[in-house]
């Protein structure tokens, strides 16, 4: 299993650009999601020498550039600055909690009920059951055949060249689960785990988590990474054995329709715009 130190930088380094988004990488990273999923903007990963008010007016610029009225800010223990607190100030709202878990594979054991069975997705059927769970759950548009098809060349794509592996779950032959892996650095990154809230609780997540981690051991990883919500897989992941390496917090702030700039405190108490 890869150290701490290692498990930490991987977590922070982890990012998704879907296809068709937008990205800005000059204080911070800022990705423009398509259409399709809604062109929310989403930041993470601070990199500046700047504080932290300045990091924040430059992503709120740069997503009313981009047309957008509000962005998603993911915290991390190592961005720098840390915006956490400016951000409440702001006003912003705290609207979700990950927790990062890792763990060796093979040290890994998940109970899988025998009705609860996971596969790769390699047709267009499969791609067409996985976005009528992606949909609902995390509240995108349906694709259209066109976008159907380009996801099957995604999948197909990622598949050839090990970048990535799409899994669905069925629970007694029915689609109500899915989620992915990637295999970095010795590391098999899963994500986009969704599961229909009428088939939660049975079982479906579990095939697909440990369909995924047979999928990443067969390509070489040793270690799992993964984060999990507070409230639906993280205590699932606990007691398959994964250990907790921290928290990340998401932060919706909403860009006011005037100025994007707000006033900041000199030392002696006055304040400056």
């Amino acid at each position: 299993m890869h150290s701490t130190e290692e498990i930490l930088r991987a977590a922070a380094e982890w990012t998704w650009f879907p296809r068709g988004s937008e990205r800005d990488d000059s204080e911070l990273l800022l990705v423009r999601y398509p259409a399709r999923l809604g062109g929310r903007v989403r930041a993470s990963q601070v990199h500046s020498r700047a504080d932290a008010a300045t990091v924040i007016e430059h992503a709120v610029d740069r997503t009313r550039a981009w047309g957008a009225s509000e962005i998603t800010f993911w915290s991390n223990p190592s961005d720098s600055p840390d915006l956490e607190s400016e951000l409440r100030r702001r006003g912003a709202e705290h609207i979700d909690t990950v927790a990062v878990f890792a763990g060796a594979i093979d040290a890994v054991s998940i109970d899988v009920p025998h009705d609860a069975t996971a596969e790769v997705i390699r047709t267009l059927e499969q791609v067409r059951e996985a976005d009528a769970i992606n949909a609902p759950v995390w509240e995108q548009d349906p694709l259209d055949e066109d976008g159907l098809r380009a996801e099957l060349a995604d999948v197909h794509e990622a598949l050839a060249s090990g970048a990535g592996i799409h899994v669905l779950g069925r629970l007694d032959g029915e689609a109500v689960s899915t989620g992915g892996c990637t295999i970095v650095d010795g590391f098999t990154r899963l994500w986009g785990a969704a599961t229909l809230p009428t088939a939660r609780g049975r079982g479906a997540y579990r095939a697909v988590l440990a369909e995924r981690l047979r999928l990443g051991a067969e390509r070489g990883a040793t270690t799992a990474l993964v984060k999990g919500r507070v409230s639906t897989s993280a205590p699932i992941l606990a007691r398959a054995g994964f250990r907790h390496f921290g928290d990340e917090r998401a932060y919706r702030l909403v860009i006011p329709a005037g100025s994007t700039r707000m006033p900041r405190e000199r030392a002696s108490g006055q304040t400056v715009p």
